[in-house]
């Protein structure tokens, strides 16, 4: 044998245990959710009828509806923000840890300490809760990761070709649209992405600051209230829907990241 490959073989043994460890659940769940059968645990063939039963589910697609508003407004705030909060950063002459450490602490923070902050903020506030609490939630969430993506970009930015429009006669504004915002165009929308990403996917901040009622129902909440229950193939169905839409926003995102990488 090939004292390269063998050298290379445990390495590649243990990646794949660990993909499967993370993983293998996962694809059983999805093949779970094509069972006939109404029990989680006894295969009696391939049916797609979970599926058909999640459209006929209004609590389902009442929760669905309110994900997307949630995700989108989210998505569109964040994004904003986010990309402001690059540039400010990136173009500032004295740069500080402390401003650094503010920026990114929602994405090291524990979703438990950020969600119950919130709930509190909110109560002091004596802020009604329901769909916006979780947008504006959401957004404080997802700022970080939006800001991170586009600073990512901006360290390979050549703002000479800024300066360069600057001195030809363009206005800030015309700069900006012309000049900065097609080079970090791609940035922008990997960042909004995996921003709908999380949002779609978060639980427990949604959890605590939607408030009381049916109204303001996320789909992971959705799913938390019918798992309470027992595991069914219509939980199976409704998690691999949502799975695959956050698995396809994300490689979306990755595939972005990695286009507009300069080498």
């Amino acid at each position: 044998m090939n004292a390269s490959f063998s050298g290379k073989l445990p390495g590649r043994i243990v990646l794949l245990l660990v993909f499967g460890f993370l993983y293998l659940p996962i694809a059983v769940l999805v093949l779970l959710s094509f069972n006939d059968s109404g029990l989680p645990t006894s295969w009696s063939g391939f049916s797609i009828r979970w599926y058909g039963a999640l459209l006929a589910n209004t609590d389902i697609l009442r929760a669905a509806g309110n994900t997307l508003i949630v995700a989108v407004f989210a998505t569109v705030i964040s994004t904003v923000l986010g990309t402001l909060m690059a540039l400010g950063m990136e173009t500032r002459r004295r740069k500080s840890n402390g401003l650094e450490a503010l920026a990114f602490a929602p994405m090291v923070i524990p979703d438990i300490v950020l969600a119950v902050a919130l709930l509190t903020f909110f109560s002091r506030l004596g802020l009604a809760m329901g769909l916006h609490t979780i947008v504006i939630s959401h957004v404080i969430f997802d700022l970080a990761f939006v800001c991170s993506v586009v600073r990512a970009r901006l360290k390979h930015f050549d703002f000479s070709i800024v300066e360069a429009s600057r001195d030809l006669g363009a206005s800030g504004w015309t700069t900006f649209w012309r000049v900065t915002f097609p080079v970090l165009l791609p940035s922008i929308v990997a960042g909004s992405l995996l921003a709908f990403t999380l949002s779609v996917d978060e639980f427990i901040i949604a959890f605590f600051t939607a408030g009381a009622g049916r109204s303001s129902i996320t789909l992971p909440m959705q799913i938390y209230s019918m798992i309470r229950f027992g595991i069914t193939p219509e939980v199976n169905a409704l998690a691999t829907i949502v799975m695959g839409v956050s698995a396809t926003a994300l490689l979306i995102s990755q595939w972005l990241n990695r286009e507009q990488q300069v080498p």
